[in-house]
C-alpha cells in the first residue's frame, strides 16, 4: 500500500458547516488526512455520489481499512478513533 492508500481520506466542501466541523475534530485531535475539496474535483465529487446514493453527502470519510464515515457527528468521530 502506498502512503496515499494508507491515509484517512475526507471529502467535503468548504462552505459546508458539517465538513469544517469534521475538519476542525482531526485538527483538535492531531488526526492527519489528505483533505478533497469535491467542488473542485469532478472526480472526487462522482466518487461521492456513488458511495451515497447519487448524493453528494460531505462529509464522506475514507479510512485505509474502506470503511466509510458520511456526515458523522463529533460523537461518531469520538467513536471512531475510541476517544472519550
Amino acid at each position: 500500500m502506498t502512503e496515499t492508500e494508507q491515509k484517512i481520506k475526507m471529502y467535503g466542501t468548504t462552505w459546508c458547516g458539517d465538513t469544517r466541523r469534521a475538519r476542525q475534530f482531526f485538527a483538535d485531535n492531531h488526526i492527519d488526512y489528505e483533505w478533497i475539496d469535491i467542488d473542485a474535483d469532478k472526480s472526487a465529487a462522482e466518487y461521492v455520489m456513488s458511495v451515497n446514493k447519487g448524493c453528494k453527502s460531505v462529509p464522506t470519510i475514507l479510512f485505509p481499512d474502506g470503511s466509510l464515515l458520511v456526515e458523522p457527528s463529533s460523537y461518531q468521530l469520538k467513536e471512531k478513533f475510541n476517544l472519550k
